[in-house]
């Protein structure tokens, strides 16, 4: 009993570190604006995200509310575009702050963090068809990665301000004072990837900010499901 004892606590432990290896790294992305009344909650929700080590939070502020009033010091058209290629594949209309999208795939109201939390949940245990490995070498960011199943993939780079505070003196948030957590502030599309052979790339590392690599399906539509993402550390 002694010896199929130990058996089983060996093949628990060895399961449990590849259950925890193969854990997906969930990106949820905030579409927000200075200029959106609606929007702070969302943007505090984002802290709390932040903080999970499998939750890879970024905060994508978009540039279609400056019109009223204040200019997103953080918005830039890249980024509405995004969200509008989101929609499209969705077959929705219309883009709103504050939205989340999760994994490329699912759609919330950014200040409804249950849903969200449920769906972070959902996507954190699913087989992921991609394995991805990244590290720093100098001021380079070195990206291997594998794919079992091949697919037209597209491989990019994120580069995000993990704090940011703005006074916000115009507009429907005039004299508000917030702090924002992981806000993109590069977004650089490396190359696209079938999936057949095996990913290597690098790419140059802006200093002062923090990096993550994404890789995601991609069609003619526009942006599809996020295949893996990994931190640069």
């Amino acid at each position: 009993m002694r010896f199929w004892g130990w058996i089983t606590l060996i093949w628990v432990a060895v399961a449990g570190a590849a259950m925890a290896e193969d854990k997906r790294l969930v990106v949820v992305e905030l579409f927000t604006s200075q200029g959106c009344s609606s929007c702070p909650p969302a943007d505090a929700f984002l802290h709390e995200l932040a903080k999970r080590e499998d939750v890879l939070a970024l905060s994508l502020h978009v540039d279609y509310w400056d019109y009223i009033g204040w200019k997103d010091v953080f918005g830039q058209a890249k980024f509405s575009k995004r969200q509008k290629s989101y929609a499209r594949v969705a077959g929705r209309r219309s883009v709103y702050t504050p939205q989340m999208v999760i994994q490329g795939q699912d759609h919330v109201v950014g200040n409804h963090p249950m849903d969200v939390t449920d769906l972070i949940a959902q996507h954190g245990v699913q087989a992921q068809d991609v394995t991805l490995h990244v590290s720093r070498s100098g001021g380079e960011v070195v990206i291997r990665g594998t794919a079992r199943v091949p697919a037209p993939m597209l491989v990019q780079l994120v580069e995000y301000s993990p704090r940011e505070e703005v006074m916000i003196k115009k507009g429907e948030n005039a004299g508000h004072s917030y702090v924002y957590a992981n806000v993109a502030r590069n977004w650089h599309r490396l190359g696209q990837w079938d999936g057949k052979a095996g990913l290597d790339m690098r790419a140059p590392l802006e200093q002062g900010f923090e990096a993550a690599v994404i890789v995601q399906r991609f069609g003619k539509h526009g942006f599809g499901p996020i295949a893996a993402a990994a931190r640069v550390d």
